[in-house]
């Protein structure tokens, strides 16, 4: 029986992906899991793995997209992000993802900022931001973005995640040096 403080993810698997035999709900390692009560499976769900590209111009302005109608949270704003695919490399997936939405082809640097991300419960995800260095384009909205916008971090507009309003925050201590433009 789940607890009531309890996590539960759309998409648990119901039957054993070795074996084929129903997944028993079973306590395991502080939290409710599918068992196989035939070969002894137990059912871990994984995170998706995302990459963030964050872009600050020379008077600290932050380069945003806005989320299109396809997205989640449309009509809000957040640091063009995507998930990375099977195979592909993580800082590969941040130049794609920030090319897709906004046009612009950047060298990927360090990464600035790691969290997990729970605002879609059918899609967790732990997301890397790296720093960038626009390197050619102009910026224009893509794939999923319905607008790219240049914001200071004391009049961004309404921001789609947590995760990147604690980053930007975290990018407005007085000990911070920046990331470059």
């Amino acid at each position: 029986m789940r607890q009531k403080n309890e996590q539960v993810w759309p998409g648990e698997a119901v039957y054993c992906p070795a074996c084929g035999t129903k997944l028993e709900r079973t306590r395991v390692y502080g939290r409710e899991r599918g068992v196989c009560l035939d070969c002894g499976r137990i059912e871990f769900r994984a995170p998706q793995l995302a990459a963030a590209v964050l872009l600050q111009d020379g008077s600290g302005r932050i380069l945003l997209v806005e989320r299109g109608p396809e997205s989640t949270q449309p009509g809000k704003w957040s640091i063009p992000a995507g998930y990375v695919d099977y195979g592909e490399e993580i800082r590969a997936a941040a130049a794609r993802e920030l090319l897709e939405e906004t046009g612009l082809v950047a060298t990927i640097g360090p990464p600035v900022y790691v969290a997990t991300n729970f605002h879609d419960p059918a899609k967790v995800s732990v997301c890397v931001w790296f720093a960038g260095t626009i390197t050619g384009g102009k910026p224009q909205a893509g794939s999923d973005a319905s607008d790219v916008g240049w914001f200071a971090p004391d009049g961004l507009p309404d921001l789609a995640f947590d995760t990147d309003s604690d980053l930007i925050a975290r990018l407005q201590k007085p000990d911070n040096p920046g990331i470059g433009a």
